[in-house]
């Protein structure tokens, strides 16, 4: 079972009333260590010459380790459990989001300007006008994050219910990270064309849709279809957002290992939405020596101007039926090995038959294709997508920034150029003298992120012809 980290997904807070005399407390310490659930906060809420109440928080490894730990506290003598809970439940009681307005209504005569009869002057200039809108509403800073709950996170097909509290997590960075008004919309329905419908009918009042958590191979469909069919920006972020911080943290490391992206030799492992995408990234920015692996083994493989001519669609380049080979082949001499597939599929001796100065990047969450242990011995720079070893590799450094330079230009679309604008924008925000094998990314929470791959957005747009609103090159992002 893998080890507890600092920031256990399973930290629980137990109140405890306690027999007031030597020793109570100290067999609840040793239960807990007997455990192995790691104590952290204690906190004491009342005493009386008797008796003592205590909240205590702790980390345990899982759902059913918690309910063992918290019966276990039941049965001491002189202990009463008054009640267990789950702060990643609590955060969550009554959803993580809600709706505020910009202006306070506390006379008729706000009323009246915000409602009727004021609001419909505004009506009646956008009827006339639809540009307008962008102007006199909301859609200028709002996206849609569209899910239909059929790859919820790594858990699978939940259903577009458990896919919500994922989607206003989603709507929380938006608006944390770009000042970005997302608003989650799950739909009850996994039919292509419907979805495709759904959106096609709420995109007048949005700026850009973010598709989320939709599986492969409807996912590729139903994104080429919301692309032809809407003049906003639509985006999977599952394939692209992925792509993007893959190739600024894949630039970086090259120039630590100072190789070049033209002559290194990757494989990427794991030819779903992501992988597919990062390929197609790749590709775009000038790989020239690319092997794509899955189950079956080596199914991408070729000349690099006949797969960069098929990058729009590379399923037409897969040979399913026909591998060329097994995974391990494929890392024979390899500079680069990039997993979007699961757990423990990549050993250290597969890892050493890899060129020197190598590079793996093992994303599978929660348990890379190679543990963190073996990976950062076995290679020159390694990376995850784990947010308790260095490297992260997270969607969240791209998908705001992409979004809040596509709406400030109101962009037409989200197109290739604007993504590796992103890439080189998330990449070059670390200073070339401070990077290292365990810094080759910035952190989420740095705030040179989102103003500096908003404005390469912004300029990629209007270089590719797609912006429809004209900011200059150094304005800031439009950050409310």
């Amino acid at each position: 079972m893998r080890d507890i980290g600092p920031y256990s997904n399973y930290r629980l807070t137990v109140r405890l009333e306690l027999a007031n005399k030597p020793g109570i407390f100290a067999r609840v310490a040793a239960l807990l260590a007997e455990e192995q659930a790691n104590l952290g906060a204690v906190d004491l809420v009342s005493a009386t010459k008797t008796r003592m109440v205590r909240d205590m928080t702790f980390d345990v490894q899982n759902e059913e380790h918690g309910e063992k730990v918290v019966a276990r506290l039941g049965e001491l003598p002189d202990v009463t459990v008054l009640s267990a809970s789950d702060r990643i439940f609590l955060l969550h009681l009554g959803g993580k989001i809600r709706v505020e307005g910009k202006y306070p209504i506390r006379t008729r005569n706000v009323l009246s300007m915000v409602y009727t009869p004021g609001v419909g002057r505004v009506s009646r200039a956008i009827a006339q006008d639809k540009s307008k809108v962008y102007t006199f509403t909301c859609k200028s800073n709002s996206v849609a994050v569209v899910s239909d709950g059929s790859a919820v996170l790594g858990l699978g097909n939940l259903g577009p219910e458990a896919a919500l509290p994922v989607m206003e997590g989603k709507a929380m960075l938006f608006k944390e990270l770009a000042g970005i008004d997302a608003w989650p919309i799950c739909v009850n329905t996994q039919e292509p064309d419907e979805i495709v419908r759904i959106v096609q009918g709420i995109a007048p009042g949005f700026g850009g849709i973010n598709l989320e958590d939709i599986s492969a191979p409807r996912c590729f469909e139903i994104e080429q279809k919301l692309k032809q069919s809407l003049d906003i920006p639509v985006m999977h972020d599952d394939q692209h957002g992925t792509a993007v911080v893959l190739l600024a943290a894949l630039t970086n490391a090259l120039r630590v290992t100072g190789k070049q992206l033209e002559q290194v030799r990757i494989v990427v492992n794991g030819l779903g939405a992501a992988g597919t995408a990062c390929c197609r990234m790749l590709l775009a920015a000038g790989a020239a020596h690319l092997l794509g692996c899955d189950k079956e083994g080596i199914i991408l493989c070729g000349e690099a101007e006949q797969l960069r001519a098929c990058r729009t669609d590379l399923r037409a380049c897969l040979t399913r039926d026909s591998p060329k080979g097994t995974l391990r082949d494929a890392l024979k001499g390899a500079d680069v090995f990039i997993g979007l597939s699961v757990g423990n599929v990549v050993t250290a001796a597969d890892l050493d038959l890899m060129a020197p100065d190598r590079i793996v990047f093992a994303l599978a969450n929660p348990d890379p294709e190679v543990s963190p242990e073996l990976g950062t011995v076995h290679s020159r720079i390694f990376a995850t997508g784990r947010s308790d070893y260095p490297n992260q590799i997270n969607n969240a450094l791209a998908f705001p920034g992409i979004f809040r330079g596509a709406l400030d230009v109101q962009a037409s679309e989200i197109n290739e150029a604007m993504k590796l604008a992103a890439a080189q924008a998330i990449a070059h925000v670390i200073p070339e003298g401070t990077l290292s094998e365990d810094y080759i990314i910035p952190s989420v929470f740095d705030k040179a992120v989102v103003p500096c791959v908003a404005r390469a957005v912004a300029a990629a747009a209007r270089a590719s012809g797609v912006a429809r609103r004209r900011v200059k090159a150094d304005d800031p992002p439009i950050l409310e």
